[in-house]
């Protein structure tokens, strides 16, 4: 029980990160004058930083690699991210941090809901149900108070 209390916290800590990263990359594209330009630095500086780390913790290896098949779509994480990246700092200075992420948790929400329900990229299914489907509605309803308000 108290290891779920410690990942609850992780991902409220983590959730708070997003919106700190998305002023931050704003006020660089503003910087370098493209949002794109803003992406590429944000995800250089990360780069460089994961690999410090996996050098620093000595689990940089690239042997196991190719040890069977692997589906073409494992290689795109990077590129949705870039394209989040890129899509945030575009979305911020025109909604607003507060409406833009509301925005992007409604979406997220859905996406996760039929992600669960049919266990695509081989996740394990979680069906719909009618309190999670009521938990979406509500997340929804929060950003059209976020919008009006």
């Amino acid at each position: 029980m108290q290891s779920r209390i410690l990942f609850v916290l992780m991902a409220l800590v983590l959730g708070a990160f997003l919106p700190i990263q998305a002023a931050i990359n704003t006020r660089l594209a503003k910087f370098v004058s493209s949002p794109v330009m803003a992406a590429f630095i944000s995800f250089a500086v990360g780069t460089v930083a994961l690999l410090a780390y996996l050098l620093g913790t000595r689990q940089f290896r690239m042997s196991g690699w190719g040890t069977g098949p692997v589906p073409w779509w494992i290689w795109i994480g990077g590129l949705l991210g870039t394209f989040y990246v890129v899509g945030i700092v575009v979305l911020v200075p025109r909604l607003g941090v507060a409406l833009a992420f509301s925005l992007i948790v409604a979406g997220q929400m859905a996406a996760a809901l039929i992600f669960d329900h049919f266990g695509w990229l081989g996740l394990t299914v979680r069906e719909i149900s009618w309190g999670r489907l009521a938990g979406a509605v509500l997340l929804v309803a929060g950003v059209f108070l976020i919008r009006k308000f």
